[in-house]
């Protein structure tokens, strides 16, 4: 039997287990599909890079965790970005602090290199495990008495518009495939060089003026995008 019919059938076995469930020893798996031990072990190699199993040493394999989901919709002028992702998120700030914006940051929110950002590094959580770092700038005078709770309680957006009647408008997202670095690995609890989403999104109020910097690092073994598109019947 070769190695793909191997994966195919190892596949199908995962797909009918729950995220999370241990498969059965090398040895059962290489009886009941009828192939030797190291092509087994070649498949199994593969579909862990392909993220679909996860290995934990003394314990076994198992199916890989359920991936969190976050829709991304086409742009329609409205107050939200995008849906909220699934389940119940948290956050936890690592770091607050004021800093001047420096030249590079300056340019990039459009204020001068002495202006004070509010500088935070939050890890956010979602079915008690860190699934993102997010690295937020925002211009203090917009938010001059905000502590580090006003990150990690409810929606940022929303204490922006009730709070300092401050009112995200408009953004512009870019995502790249990245991977882990030893800080951040460390924070998400992944191996080093572990695929990863890069998210950097600059954010304006109903003004034009830019109100948020924040940059992103999503596991990438458990955080996917779907987008929705719409075809346009009209044009070939």
């Amino acid at each position: 039997m070769r190695r793909t019919e191997v994966k195919d059938r190892l596949r199908q076995l995962i797909e009918r287990r729950q995220p999370g469930e241990v498969l059965p020893s090398e040895r059962a798996l290489s009886t009941e599909i009828g192939v030797s031990r190291p092509t087994l072990r070649a498949a199994i190699d593969e579909l862990e890079r392909d993220g679909l199993v996860v290995r934990e040493h003394g314990r076994g394999t198992f199916t890989a965790p359920r991936k969190i989901s976050q829709d991304l919709l086409p742009a329609t002028g409205g107050e939200q970005f995008a849906p909220p992702a699934e389940g119940h998120w948290t956050s936890r700030v690592i770091d607050f602090a004021t800093t001047p914006a420096g030249a590079r940051l300056g340019k990039r929110l459009e204020v001068s290199p002495g202006h004070t950002l509010v500088a935070v590094t939050r890890v956010r959580v979602v079915e008690e495990a860190p699934m993102a770092i997010e690295r937020i700038l925002v211009p203090r005078d917009l938010v001059p008495d905000i502590t580090a709770a006003g990150f990690e309680s409810g929606s940022f957006y929303e204490l922006l518009r009730t709070r300092y009647e401050v009112v995200p408008a408009t953004a512009v997202q870019i995502i790249e495939p990245t991977v882990t670095d030893p800080d951040e690995s460390g924070l998400l609890g992944v191996p080093q060089h572990s695929p990863a989403l890069l998210f950097e999104r600059t954010t304006r109020d109903d003004g034009g003026r830019v109100i948020e910097y924040t940059r992103s690092i999503y596991r990438g073994d458990r955080y996917r995008i779907t987008s929705h598109l719409t075809f346009d019947h009209t044009s070939g």
